[in-house]
C-alpha cells in the first residue's frame, strides 16, 4: 500500500474522524496529517484476502473472530486507530466507540502484507505502536514479492521473538492455536519458481 498525504493542511482529530467516517477508502491519521492507505498491488490484496480466508476457515468454527482491512484497531500509542490487513482473536471481541467508529480493542494477532513503500514503516514504527496493544501476542508480516513471512511472538512486555519462514515451512500461531503453511499463504498468488 502506498502512504500518500491527501492534504497539506493539518486536521484536528475531530475533523479526521468525520472525514474518515464519510470517506471511501482507508485513511490513517498521523499527528494532524491524513494519509491515504490505498493503491496496493493485486498481490497485496490477494495475500491479505488469502490469509484472512485461511484463518477464518480454521478459527471461526472454534468461535474466534477474523477481521479484514476494514476494521479499525485501537492503538494506544498511535491514536486514534490503525487499519491492519488482517486481525484476529479468540474469545469475546471488545469494541470502543469513538465518534461514529467502532474500534477493535483486543486483537491477539495483526497481519500486515509488506509492500516496498510501507515495509520499513510496518517493521519499525507501526510495530512499535502495535506493541502498545495489551492483548497483542503475535505480529505476522507477509512479503508480497517472495514466499517469505516473519512472525513476531510476544515473550514478555520487553521481548518479542522473531522467526522467519519460507516455502515448504509451517508456522504456529500460538495465540490462536492454529498453523499456517507458507505454501497455503501464497498458493496461486506468486508464480512457482522455475526448475
Amino acid at each position: 500500500m502506498s502512504a500518500i498525504p491527501i492534504t497539506s493542511q493539518q486536521m484536528t482529530l475531530e475533523e479526521y474522524l468525520e472525514f474518515d467516517y464519510n470517506a471511501e477508502g482507508r485513511y490513517e491519521y498521523f499527528d494532524g496529517e491524513v494519509i491515504e492507505m490505498s493503491g496496493g498491488s493485486p498481490e497485496h490484496s490477494l495475500l491479505g484476502n488469502q490469509v484472512g480466508r485461511l484463518l477464518g476457515n480454521k478459527l471461526v468454527p472454534k468461535g474466534c473472530s477474523v477481521y479484514n482491512s476494514e476494521v479499525q484497531i485501537k492503538v494506544p500509542t498511535m491514536l486514534p486507530y490503525r487499519y491492519g490487513d488482517v486481525s484476529a482473536l479468540c474469545g469475546k471481541p471488545i469494541y470502543e466507540d469513538l465518534g461514529n467508529q467502532r474500534l477493535l480493542v483486543n486483537p491477539t494477532l495483526i497481519v500486515e502484507v509488506l509492500s516496498p513503500s510501507t515495509e520499513k514503516f510496518d517493521r519499525d514504527l507501526k510495530f512499535k505502536a502495535y506493541k502498545s496493544i495489551e492483548t497483542l501476542r503475535e505480529y505476522l508480516l507477509v512479503n508480497q514479492d517472495k514466499k517469505f513471512v516473519t512472525l513476531y511472538t510476544k515473550y514478555n512486555e520487553k521481548f518479542w521473538f522473531q522467526s522467519e519462514y519460507v516455502e515448504g515451512e509451517t508456522l504456529n500461531l500460538e495465540s490462536l492455536e492454529c498453523d499456517l503453511s507458507v505454501d497455503e499463504i501464497y498458493q496461486g498468488i506468486l508464480p512457482e519458481p522455475e526448475q
